[in-house]
């Protein structure tokens, strides 16, 4: 199974672009991060219109028959880290050829995307900045892979 994370923003150099290479590194799937960027200085709908098509050109590259898309969301549903694990495996044991994880921009989702989504997630009820949304996120693929392995990285 292949996991994307397309993202909006270019993620910098620093200490979460560190942790989310560690995490990455330890993660047994192959995971690709997409970057998609609205350089026009947009507000509002317009900004979340223009990202939601750059995200949608993104996700276009896979087949929706063997792709699942999971959007990061504030009103999406919270999982604990084993539900989490259990979701990715439901997948992989289903044949899902790419898990897909959507982090929007700071505007918010076009409705569109929202549609398009197979999955809407909540990391947390706390509001985050969307390069630590990518840490958290890589940090629970890894937890999850130590969830399913049975690895004792998970302290439940």
């Amino acid at each position: 199974m292949q996991v994307t994370i397309i993202s909006v923003g270019r993620l910098k150099a620093g200490p979460e672009k560190q942790q989310i290479d560690t995490y990455l590194k330890r993660c047994p799937w192959p995971v690709k991060i997409i970057e998609v960027e609205e350089k026009r200085p947009l507000k509002g709908p317009e900004r979340r219109l223009r990202e939601g098509d750059l995200l949608l050109k993104a996700i276009s590259q896979y087949r929706a028959d063997q792709a699942h898309v999971i959007a990061l969301d504030e009103r999406g549903k919270s999982l604990r880290s084993d539900g989490f694990a259990d979701m990715i495996r439901h997948h992989q044991d289903n044949g899902i050829a790419n898990l897909i994880f959507l982090i929007g921009g700071a505007e918010g989702y076009d409705p569109k995307i929202k549609k398009k989504a197979d999955y809407l997630l909540r990391l947390s009820d706390m509001t985050w900045p969307h390069m630590m949304a990518r840490v958290m996120l890589t940090e629970q693929l890894y937890r999850a892979s130590c969830i399913m392995a049975g690895h004792p990285y998970h302290k439940d």
